[in-house]
């Protein structure tokens, strides 16, 4: 499974934002029929987002995903018969209560996979598991929910609203307890599911110094990939989620020194000592630079 580093949202009624969205080093696009829509241009944004994905047959460099409406709307099936026969990468999934919503997508992708003869399990899923406050209980529903799923991100601007939040943020900047809380749970739902982590969106678009240190926070904790919604921020995304040349070479040493000491259940390197932990860390970081 490839990893996404970044994901950048793009409207799907704006020719001018599609247009540029593909001049990106985004490794995936978020053509949007959700929050960026009005409802008046739905039924014109589905036209759009289904010519824009048949315009762009090949996604070897960059996926192209549809944020459809939330499944508990009627605009949902709609938006998905309008866009799977263009064979999106994959649905990001608003506002839902648990797994049980991703196992109503899966059907429904299986069912329109084999209608328009697409490959059956070839679309992916990312669900946007925190928006609804109920949610947030449930989070270890998707282990197992879906063999679609790629990953888990959440999301802390319609968690405000559903919570009746005049803001998400305390006087520093930082989100305040409840998203925190949050943010914890999608990473832990992600690890215990066995799918990226994707860290959300930061609506500072021009303060790119407070977006880098984001995304070596969202990195240390263990998240893979991060949401933007602007094209400036790809850039920053992408470096942070990369694996640099000393973070590779010290992760092979980790393993060389493993595979020398034959079974030992820890070593020392640099004069400290390194266990099994470490080795399992060292794997995953370069299993992700050959991905990336």
């Amino acid at each position: 499974m490839h990893m996404l580093r970044s994901l950048l949202f793009v409207p799907g009624d704006s020719e001018k934002k599609l247009a540029k969205s593909t001049s990106t080093a985004a490794d995936a696009l978020i053509l949007d029929l959700e929050d960026s829509v009005a409802p008046e241009r739905t039924t014109l944004a589905r036209v759009m987002v289904a010519e824009f994905l048949q315009a762009h047959p090949d996604r070897s460099q960059q996926q192209l995903w549809v944020r459809i409406n939330p499944l508990q709307t009627p605009q949902a099936l709609a938006d998905l018969v309008a866009v799977m026969p263009a064979r999106p990468d994959g649905i990001m999934l608003p506002k839902p209560l648990n797994g049980l919503h991703a196992q109503q997508l899966d059907h429904y992708l299986s069912a329109l996979e084999t209608r328009e003869g697409l490959a059956l399990g070839s679309t992916r899923i990312i669900p946007v598991a925190t928006e609804v406050p109920g949610a947030l209980f449930d989070l270890q529903s998707y282990a197992g929910a879906s063999s679609r799923l790629q990953g888990l991100t959440w999301g802390a601007e319609d968690l405000a609203t559903a919570v009746g939040a005049s803001s998400n943020r305390d006087a520093s900047g930082e989100f305040t307890f409840t998203y925190k809380l949050a943010r914890s749970l999608c990473l832990l739902a992600s690890a215990h599911a066995q799918v990226q982590a994707i860290d959300t969106l930061s609506v500072d678009f021009k303060d790119m110094q407070a977006l880098a240190l984001d995304v070596q926070q969202a990195r240390r904790e263990g998240f893979s990939g991060k949401l933007a919604i602007h094209p400036d921020q790809v850039e920053v995304i992408n470096q942070g989620f990369t694996p640099s040349a000393h973070d590779i070479s010290h992760a092979q040493r980790i393993v060389d020194a493993f595979a020398q000491a034959h079974g030992a259940g820890a070593v020392q390197l640099d004069g400290k000592m390194v266990d099994k932990p470490h080795l399992t860390q060292a794997l995953r970081l370069l299993d992700l630079s050959r991905k990336n």
